[in-house]
């Protein structure tokens, strides 16, 4: 029993201490209370290099967390937006698949929660003209919407992001670079998709960079996903750390 007590203080202890670092910050959209998490970088810089990480369809996870703390080591500025707000976080796939699903159908409420972690980056200490958005799943979906949107950013990288758009949506232009890391076995996104993202990249003069990674489905950044890649999203050590290390030399590209 004296060893069980112990052990379950430890995990308590290691839990609580796990993200240590990052900072709980609220905020609004209207009425709408919103919980996103703030990370300063270990050394400061005079350019303060920012960037806002949208997580995936479940909200705030242990990768998004994750993610912050190593771009904070990295010397950026990290904010993990809350994207569904107190009251709406998902339990299970299928909230998480109804919540997400509302944001892709109302763009324009999607962009907006955007646009205000945007703010809370900015605010933490980022610099405005120096900041990238970076998302996993459904946040990368959000990241070219950043991107669309024509948001003050420098660039967008969506990891095994939905590319879809709703083809009605009149295309704007895109300054912001873009670098989309794709499993190349993702069934979630289908060819058409890709094919008409990339058209609409040319379409809108983008300055755009797509990567495939072999044997490699969604959600491939991910240790939580399992590694069984028949059930259609799987963590892939090798993608998920070649696809970070794209991503930095992203990041040392654009950013000041």
């Amino acid at each position: 029993m004296k060893n069980i007590f112990f052990a379950l203080l430890g995990f308590l202890l290691f839990s609580n201490g796990a993200f240590a670092q990052l900072k709980a910050v609220k905020y609004t959209d209207g009425n709408q209370k919103l919980n996103g998490l703030s990370i300063a970088p270990k050394k400061g810089s005079k350019t303060k290099p920012g960037i806002l990480i949208l997580p995936a369809w479940k909200g705030i996870d242990t990768h998004s967390k994750q993610s912050a703390e190593k771009l904070s080591k990295m010397g950026y500025y990290a904010f993990v937006a809350d994207i569904y707000g107190e009251g709406n976080y998902p339990t299970n796939t299928q909230e998480a698949g109804k919540q997400a699903g509302l944001y892709k159908t109302n763009i324009a409420d999607y962009q907006r929660r955007i646009q205000l972690a945007w703010d809370q980056l900015v605010k933490a200490g980022a610099n405005p003209d120096n900041i990238v958005v970076i998302g996993y799943c459904f946040g990368g979906t959000g990241a070219l919407e950043a991107a669309r949107a024509g948001m003050k950013i420098q660039g967008a990288v969506s990891f095994h992001g939905g590319l879809g758009r709703d083809a009605s949506r009149v295309n704007n232009p895109i300054t912001a670079k873009i670098l989309v890391l794709h499993g190349a076995d993702d069934t979630y996104v289908p060819a058409t998709e890709v094919a008409a993202f990339q058209q609409e990249m040319r379409d809108t003069k983008a300055d755009w960079e797509m990567i495939y990674y072999a044997d490699s489905v969604h959600a491939f950044t991910d240790p939580e996903a399992g590694n069984d890649n028949s059930k259609g999203a799987a963590y892939n050590e090798k993608a998920a750390k070649r696809s970070w290390e794209r991503m930095n030399a992203f990041l040392k590209e654009v950013l000041k």
